[in-house]
């Protein structure tokens, strides 16, 4: 159960407008449109659930399966901007503020009630600012994907870099196919926590170097001083970024 402490809000960003999938949160997934799918399981767990959209084609969508919207900005460049004007927005209309928002990626329809609850739970601990998951990587193929984001953590799971490339290089082994057999390699799941008032902070930081180079927005708060929560999940992150791959999971029988 969510700690009763803690007043939690669920935000799942969602645009229409995808280079690689224009109305993507509106692909049907057996009878639903993906967002309904992603939002279905959020409330699974929390009690505050909304999605927050700079479209009206999704948020009537929402509307029209029972759940809750609201309109944002067309000028935001990440989810992490628009959560943090969302939350103002939800606050509002709630008439109560929020302790931690829970940033649901909407393109993942398998999110499970269990992850989202394990990035809460991170803030159990007072001085967690961000919180995200991580799964042990078991499978070369993914090790070496650039799409697949590794992560590597201190002593006290906290991320020390996220990268598109294999992070720990090991350097005495030189069968890279072996790596995985001697050393824990992650992979980053991408589902965010922030302490409420980290959040606006986050949002008006500037792009930083090392997330121009790889691409990576928690870079931009790790090179600006801010600390990311880890935790560890075993279930997988399937994240529907493409037609191909709404058609390849579909095939699958997990869709």
């Amino acid at each position: 159960m969510i700690n009763a402490n803690l007043n939690v809000a669920g935000i799942i960003p969602a645009r229409y407008a995808s280079v690689r999938f224009p109305g993507k949160p509106l692909a049907i997934i057996r009878g639903k449109p993906m967002i309904q799918r992603v939002y279905d399981q959020a409330v699974k767990c929390l009690d505050h659930v909304y999605v927050a959209t700079d479209d009206d084609r999704i948020y009537k969508a929402v509307e029209s399966f029972g759940g809750k919207a609201i309109h944002t900005s067309v000028h935001h460049k990440s989810g992490t901007e628009r959560c943090s004007e969302a939350i103002s927005i939800i606050e509002q209309k709630e008439n109560t503020g929020f302790h931690v928002i829970i940033n649901i990626q909407g393109d993942e329809p398998f999110i499970q009630p269990s992850q989202i609850q394990k990035v809460v739970d991170c803030f159990s601990e007072p001085d967690v600012q961000i919180a995200t998951l991580i799964k042990n990587i078991s499978d070369n193929r993914e090790l070496h994907d650039p799409n697949k984001v590794k992560v590597v953590a201190d002593k006290k799971m906290y991320a020390i870099y996220f990268s598109r490339a294999v992070i720990p290089y090991y350097r005495n082994i030189e069968k890279q196919d072996d790596w995985i057999s001697h050393h824990p390699y992650y992979l980053h799941i991408g589902i965010y926590g922030y302490r409420r008032d980290i959040l606006p902070v986050l949002a008006d930081l500037g792009p930083a170097e090392l997330e121009t180079a790889e691409s990576l927005e928690q870079l931009r708060w790790i090179e600006n001083g801010f600390r990311i929560k880890l935790d560890i999940t075993d279930s997988d992150s399937i994240g529907i970024d493409t037609p191909a791959d709404l058609k390849r999971f579909s095939g699958s029988g997990l869709l």
